[in-house]
């Protein structure tokens, strides 16, 4: 069975080489990049399976080590460790391109199970993404999942949203006019219901609405103690 590939990117050289030996006794391959430079330059030559990352790194952060990865297409899985816990910091490396962040210090058993989570999330998707490309009209605007695409149709302006807004979106049109658990979305995108987690929720939320601030007939409403109802 081929072993899952891991760039994992730190500058600081004694933890990197504490989680390197741990991950390769859970049966991963590590690649160890000492900055977002040098990671940059691995992604592009390793093509690993999966990205972990520090955020505060020299000659190059985290989050722009992930938008440039992003900016090739490349789709690889991408978990930040960062001790950067406010909603704004967590919601930035969400829209660089991040799918998921654990916070400092963090165990290597919480380690291994958000990594194994996060691949099984996104190891399911481009079956999805092949298949079809579902669209979802939403009152004035076109939303396509599968290429995180907002477009408000009477000028054809087209967005391409950050990851998490994405998928949170595509599960309020799933379920349209039907109330979706807030706590459901939160366990399935980022793991847990925290304090962190709960409030960059509220803050994506509080974003999706400002795309559609151009057609009123678009709602997101907070359904008190259940979660959020997309109406149009």
């Amino acid at each position: 069975m081929k072993k899952i590939s891991v760039l994992f990117v730190e500058d600081e050289p004694t933890l990197a080489m504490i989680v390197k030996d741990a991950l390769e006794a859970e049966n991963f391959t590590v690649h160890i990049a000492c900055d977002g430079a040098s990671g940059l330059e691995m992604c592009s030559r390793l093509n690993p399976d999966i990205i972990v990352s520090d955020v505060m790194m020299p000659r190059m952060s985290g989050f722009e080590m992930v938008q440039k990865i992003r900016q090739t297409g490349a789709c690889i899985p991408v978990l930040f460790l960062t001790a950067r816990t406010s909603a704004d910091d967590v919601v930035e490396g969400f829209e660089t391109g991040g799918n998921d962040y654990l916070k400092k210090p963090f165990g290597m058993k919480e380690l291994v199970v958000r990594m194994r989570a996060l691949l099984g999330r996104v190891g399911v998707q481009p079956a999805s993404d092949m298949n079809s490309e579902k669209e979802y009209a939403l009152g004035q605007f076109l939303f396509i999942p599968a290429r995180r695409l907002l477009t408000y149709l009477p000028d054809g302006e087209s967005t391409e949203l950050p990851n998490r807004e994405s998928e949170i979106l595509e599960r309020l049109c799933a379920n349209r006019s039907r109330v979706v658990s807030a706590k459901e979305i939160l366990l399935d995108l980022w793991g847990d219901d925290d304090f962190f987690t709960t409030r960059s929720f509220q803050v994506l939320i509080s974003r999706l609405r400002h795309r559609f601030s151009k057609d009123s007939g678009i709602r997101i409403l907070n359904i008190r103690g259940e979660g959020y109802k997309l109406i149009c």
